[in-house]
């Protein structure tokens, strides 16, 4: 079969090739502890889940609006206009079957072939992936641990210009655990401010996920309020622990919005009816398993970030927000790579190599907190174990 060169360019996420691994050791009996995938391993909030069942005995199987139903789209519109301080209204607002179709969607509407789309490494592999399939030409800007997996000023405006066409922020950051400060994001746009036809993508589906200060959003600073030059993204997935729920959006101007609703309407149609009943009621009811879930990852980061810092080799700084860690492993002698097979296959420890981010992981290893203290704990000491096999 001939395949359209295209696919070429598309790439994919290292976490779900290395779950296979893991399935696959499980499989033959071994014993491993699951680090690599970036979902909360909490339970839909129970009101939620009665709110999709109620949906469906009510009849919500059919199909939606492309954009979402009017109260979902309201409801969201309502929320980001408080939790952003910046007024936005229903129309900006498109639903989504998680937030990847925001990322694609965006990118398909804005960037042509040779534009280029800066963005930070490392992050999240899906953004370069849909920026090459688009024909578009990713721009890495460097995040360093000495920086705190910040954006520093100078590089990033640096590696902005004329065919600069799109700016991808992602604060709390995935995999790093980074989160940019006001000042960040004030660099930022008096840097985009020299170049009005870029666009922002703002991810900001870890929002509510930030372990100390407020989130700061982009959207703050003047001239980039979702209603000039900014698209938020953001979903239900990391906040309500919704992941296999599939729903997420994206805020944006009305007229883009108009075009993201066409993308839509040409390849899912719309978002799972019952599903958007259900996120209604994620927004509307008691918001405390919110808190106590990020107030758990808090707990977790402690006690992995204490447990990675007292491994020969490796430095850990404080994740900030999300729920990942995000070590430097170079005092090891191994690579990135190597290292995390060994530890899958040695250690029964499965993680993610920095390399699956971006050039500027290399040197890193990805962990995520989404399983219990006692698990954490247990990788820690059987990272330790091999270590001191390998003699390290």
């Amino acid at each position: 079969m001939r395949l359209a060169g295209r696919m070429d360019r598309l790439g994919t996420e290292s976490a779900f090739g290395v779950l296979a691994k893991a399935k696959a050791l499980e499989a033959s009996g071994r014993d491993v502890i699951h680090l690599e995938i970036g979902e909360p391993d909490f339970e839909t909030p129970e009101h939620i889940i009665e709110a999709g069942c109620q949906a469906l005995r009510e009849g919500h199987t059919h199909y939606t609006p492309a954009a979402g139903v009017p109260e979902l789209r309201e409801a969201i519109a309502e929320e980001v206009s408080r939790s952003r301080g910046v007024p936005v209204g229903a129309e900006q607002v498109v639903v989504t079957p998680g937030g990847k179709p925001v990322m694609f969607f965006a990118i398909l509407a804005l960037v042509e072939r040779g534009d280029e789309v800066v963005l930070p490494d490392p992050s999240f592999p899906i953004y370069a992936s849909m920026v090459r399939f688009a024909g578009g030409v990713p721009v890495p800007v460097p995040l360093r641990q000495e920086n705190d997996f910040r954006l520093d000023g100078e590089e990033f405006r640096a590696a902005v210009g004329e065919r600069t066409r799109l700016v991808i922020l992602n604060s709390p950051a995935n995999p790093t655990g980074g989160v940019l400060a006001r000042e960040d994001l004030a660099a930022v746009a008096e840097t985009l401010r020299e170049f009005p036809e870029a666009v922002v993508l703002s991810d900001e589906i870890y929002s509510k996920l930030v372990f100390s200060g407020d989130f700061a959003s982009i959207t703050a600073e003047e001239g980039f309020s979702p209603s000039e030059r900014t698209i938020i993204l953001d979903g239900f997935s990391k906040t309500y622990a919704m992941t296999g729920w599939r729903i997420g959006y994206g805020v944006m101007p009305v007229e883009l919005a108009g075009h993201v609703e066409r993308l839509q309407v040409n390849s899912n149609s719309c978002t799972n009816a019952a599903t958007q009943q259900a996120a209604l009621a994620a927004l509307g009811g008691p918001q405390d398993a919110v808190g106590e879930m990020r107030e758990e990852f808090r707990a977790r980061r402690d006690l992995l970030t204490e447990g990675l810092n007292s491994l020969p080799g490796f430095e850990c700084a404080l994740p900030k927000g999300a729920f990942y860690a995000f070590p430097r492993i170079t005092g090891t002698g191994y690579t990135a790579d190597d290292l995390a097979d060994r530890l899958l296959s040695e250690a029964g420890v499965a993680c993610l190599s920095g390399t699956g981010f971006g050039e500027y992981g290399e040197g890193h290893l990805r962990f995520s907190c989404a399983n219990s203290r006692e698990a954490l704990g247990e990788a820690v000491e059987r990272i330790g174990a091999f270590l001191d096999r390998a003699g390290r």
